[in-house]
């Protein structure tokens, strides 16, 4: 199956190391402080993958708690190695960088990390002897001292406070790359327009590699020091002029007497044509393309042409460029391993020389946007997720383990840009739904799952949620979901807050909770009761009878409490305890002609009637009136009297003794069980699916209640004449047959009674004998009971 492969031994070591930390690598010093054990010693290849996994589990995993001084434990070199780092977001600081100073880093990537200050700048020149490449990106705060403080690293430094923007605004000017001599790759895209770019970068002598993404650029000549080695230039979003280009024609002129001619990689693409102020030539074009000989990289996304630069030509697909309906491409000596032509009108011609094309033309196109924008360029990647969403909900989407996994990843890299979460969560649910579902892993749907909970953890906004619910119904529930139980519970329930309005969110998370407590263990539905399950669902029921409407979610809201309380005596007392008799007989009183409501409600007064402790609560004149009066409805075929029955015949089982009120009298009440009962076709199908027979069975050898036993007889007769297959395996595995000869033994059991009994019996013995008889029909579960 598609993308199931196994985690690698090192990726499931180092996430369980990280999750144990006390158990594994470290102990508990002085102060609580978090230490290394003194006989550990750690290569980079683990270190690096201990760094790196625990920054993606902070931002990916809410069950996972950070460690303040995680980053601590790697600052001395002599028992820890790291070379390789990757740190993003505001969760760094920078007593973070701070802690590993002393380390030779080779690659340092900083994404996002808008809590550091210029003293993070001064951390950096502790690697400038050993740095090879360097990211910056949109960490625009770093050239910015905190509170006008001047450039200084302490160590032992105060823990930090959030700051206003106002307290970050005195510039940092004494620092620059002096110093970085080994520094080849360099990303400082989103640089703040105050920082001059050319004297920040004038030391630098040896850079291969330049991203000024998002950089206003005064003048562009001082790009010419780099002639003889630049093999990778990204200016994304820089706006195009006559001297840039002027700059990049002599560059390429230069270099072609050096070694200029080895550069690979070339971006001036904008993130929307709307914002292009410089309009691109056919001629300017060609000039790039036939001075960049080697050139395999090349984004033009977003920009402008002003002439036309496409051809028609009438032969096969074909990527070679003397083909190309590019005009300019064709003097490319060979095509092009990717072109960025998104936002463009020539990513729809037929022939294009290169291998990988972003653009919005088909699957394939959309496809690599947003693997190529997704880091960095979420703008662009956030479009290009929405166009795969129309694909998936009109088209049909090809490639569907190749899209699950870049909308996931663009969701985890993105858990804080609200538009990724929005379209990504949309995205989701058309690619998980019924028609994809066989090409999908257990792994894969698990992922998704995930990045669902995160979404629904960091928004509360409408749509995401929305979103984010729909595509949970995708998934078998509660056995996809059951990985995350106590998880995605909570976020259901806080959906469901009083607070909230949103009729259809609403609709959806009350049929999730119902689903979620439906065929799980006892010690689950007892878990979810405590996290305020009950109430919450008390609470829903109680604002629709404010509001006199009787629509999915009361009907759904009874159901779930009725799940919930199967065999689960907590959450039973919890009904009691939070008015649950009195919304009932509202509901009852208001809605009268309610079925599958009366259903669901008489459900759950079953499950609360089985525990012992509990029933003198409903022996109450009020209520016995109420069930009694029950037992004559009509309602949903046999169900809300049969339930009806159900409670009273528990009630009946404790006997004479506790029934101390005059009306109603308890025989007039047992008589009115017995006519029901008798009224019943035993041959009903059923909107009820039993997981254990124990609350039926214990009413069978006894002789206090002989209607209660009866009750119970004509019970088990109806489910394993109908639906054999299923129940006569579940009643001899509970030992039913023997407490039916009990039955047949009892001189207080009624003639009708044993009769039953015996049929039972039959039925039991006949299924042994021929387990494949379908003579009973087929069988169908129309409802549930826990």
């Amino acid at each position: 199956m598609a993308g199931d492969n196994p985690e690698s031994l090192m990726a499931l070591t180092t996430v369980f190391c990280l999750k144990n930390l006390r158990k594994t690598m470290c102990y508990q010093g002085f102060r609580d402080k978090l230490c290394l054990r003194s006989d550990i010693f750690l290569p980079s290849e683990i270190c690096d993958k201990l760094v790196n996994t625990y920054m993606e589990l902070v931002h990916t995993d809410s069950n996972f708690e950070p460690e303040e001084s995680f980053l601590q434990l790697f600052s001395d070199p002599r028992s820890t190695r790291l070379t390789r780092v990757q740190l993003r977001e505001d969760f760094v600081r920078d007593r973070d960088l701070e802690a590993i100073r002393k380390q030779d880093l080779i690659e340092l990537h900083l994404t996002y990390c808008n809590s550091l200050s210029s003293r993070s700048l001064k951390t950096l020149t502790c690697f400038r002897e050993t740095l090879v490449s360097l990211c910056l990106f949109g960490c625009r705060r770093i050239f910015y001292r905190k509170g006008g403080a001047p450039l200084a690293c302490n160590e032992d430094s105060e823990e930090e406070e959030e700051e206003s923007p106002a307290a970050r605004q005195a510039l940092e000017t004494d620092f620059n790359f002096q110093g970085f001599n080994r520094l080849r790759l360099l990303n400082l895209g989103g640089l703040p327009d105050e920082v001059d770019a050319e004297m920040l970068l004038k030391p630098l002598k040896s850079l291969t590699s330049l991203d000024l993404s998002n950089v206003q650029l005064p003048g562009t000549a001082f790009l010419t020091q780099w002639k003889d080695r630049l093999a990778s230039l990204v200016l994304y979003n820089v706006d195009l002029s006559e001297e840039l280009v002027s700059t990049v024609v002599e560059l390429v002129n230069l270099s072609i007497i050096f070694i200029y001619a080895h550069f690979r990689h070339f971006d001036i693409s904008r993130e929307s044509r709307r914002t292009a102020k410089f309009k691109m030539t056919r001629k300017i074009l060609t000039a790039f393309v036939q001075r960049l000989v080697n050139l395999v990289s090349l984004d033009i996304s977003g920009q402008i042409m002003l002439d036309n630069s496409s051809v028609t030509l009438f032969f096969s697909f074909s990527t070679e460029p003397c083909k190309s309906s590019i005009y300019p491409l064709q003097e490319l000596k060979r095509p092009l391993q990717f072109l960025g032509l998104y936002d463009t009108t020539l990513c729809n011609v037929t022939h294009i020389p290169a291998y990988k094309v972003t653009g919005s033309k088909n699957e394939d196109q959309v496809l690599n946007a947003i693997e190529a924008y997704t880091e960095f360029r979420p703008e662009l990647a956030h479009r290009a997720i929405n166009q795969l969403f129309d694909i998936a909900r009109i088209q049909h989407c090809g490639q569907l383990l190749r899209a699950l996994q870049l909308v996931i990843a663009a969701l985890k890299c993105h858990k804080y840009d609200k538009s990724i979460q929005v379209t990504g969560s949309a995205a989701l649910f058309y690619l998980t739904n019924t028609d994809y579902r066989s090409d999908q892993s257990v792994r894969l749907r698990r992922e998704v799952i995930q990045v669902v909970l995160n979404g629904m953890e960091q928004y509360q906004e409408v749509t995401v949620q929305r979103n984010c619910c729909l595509t949970l119904c995708n998934f078998s529930i509660p056995e996809e979901l059951e990985f995350q139980y106590s998880r995605v519970n909570q976020l259901l329930l806080k959906i469901l807050e009083p607070a909230r309005q949103d009729e259809s969110i609403q609709r959806i998370a009350v049929h999730l909770c119902n689903a979620l407590v439906c065929q799980v263990d006892n010690h689950h539905k007892e878990a979810v009761g405590k996290m305020g399950f009950v109430k919450t669902m008390l609470n829903l029921i109680q604002k629709k009878l404010q509001d006199r409407t009787c629509d999915q979610v009361m009907e759904f809201s009874w159901s779930a409490l009725w799940n919930i309380t199967d065999e689960t005596p907590d959450n039973c007392q919890m009904f009691l305890n939070c008015r649950g008799m009195s919304l009932f007989l509202e509901c009852l009183q208001e809605f009268t002609d309610k079925q599958e409501l009366h259903r669901n409600m008489l459900g759950l007064l079953g499950n609360v009637a089985e525990v012992k402790a509990l029933r003198p609560q409903l022996l109450t004149p009020q209520f016995i009136t109420v069930f009694s009066n029950l037992l004559d409805s009509k309602a949903d075929g046999i169900e809300v009297s049969y339930n009806a029955c159900g409670v009273l015949s528990h009630i009946m089982f404790d006997g004479p003794d506790v029934w101390s009120m005059e009306e109603p009298r308890r025989d007039t009440v047992m008589d009115k069980m017995w006519d029901a009962i008798q009224s019943w076709d035993v041959t009903s199908r059923r909107n009820i699916n039993y997981r254990s027979f124990e609350p039926i069975l214990r009413l069978l050898p006894q002789s206090i209640a002989p209607v209660s036993q009866h009750w119970a007889t004509w019970a088990l007769f109806n489910l394993v004449s109908v639906y054999p297959s299923k129940y006569c395996p579940l009643l001899i595995k509970e030992g039913g047959v023997s407490l039916l000869e009990t039955v047949l033994e009892l001189d207080s059991s009624q003639p009708e009674t044993k009769d039953m009994a015996r049929k039972v019996m039959e039925q039991c013995e006949t299924f042994k004998e021929d387990p494949m008889d379908t003579n009973h029909g087929p069988e169908v579960n129309h409802g549930q009971r826990g």
